[in-house]
């Protein structure tokens, strides 16, 4: 199996080729198909087909944000209890004030700067973006899709 490249502010997104260069242009591809096929031949059934192909697309979307959403879950309660073994009783008060998008983004730090991490990002409301371009020492997460 190859080696996985380290993780770093510039690489840790990922792309699903599956889902990014099939399913979506698929879908998308029907849906122009079925708008042009509408043109052509306005009728009923390819009206029904636009509408269709439409909520295929919302559910494509949706089931992908579903996915994503139970990941940021997952990973709000692995990062709490993260939280809860490696800060300081005073700093540990503090941590259920940190926003899920913080807490997803603290996931990539390591367990030696994570406290200090934290406190930053409460302190000066740090984004998401801002707490991964902070970190030093990445701690990849190769499982997100």
């Amino acid at each position: 199996m190859a080696e996985k490249v380290p993780q770093n502010f510039s690489n840790h997104t990922r792309l699903d080729p599956p889902f990014h260069f099939f399913i979506l242009p698929v879908f998308a591809i029907t849906v122009l198909v079925a708008i042009v096929h509408l043109v052509r031949h306005l009728t009923l059934v390819s009206t029904w087909l636009v509408v269709l192909a439409l909520a295929a697309n919302a559910a494509v979307f949706k089931i992908r944000i579903y996915a994503l959403k139970l990941q940021d879950r997952v990973i709000r309660l692995e990062e709490r209890l993260r939280l809860a073994i490696l800060l300081d009783k005073p700093l540990r008060a503090h941590m259920v004030e940190l926003s899920e998008a913080q807490l997803v983004a603290l996931r990539f730090a390591s367990d030696a700067e994570l406290p200090t991490l934290t406190a930053r990002a409460l302190s000066e409301n740090l984004s998401n973006p801002e707490i991964k371009k902070a970190i030093t020492e990445w701690r990849p997460d190769y499982w997100r899709v």
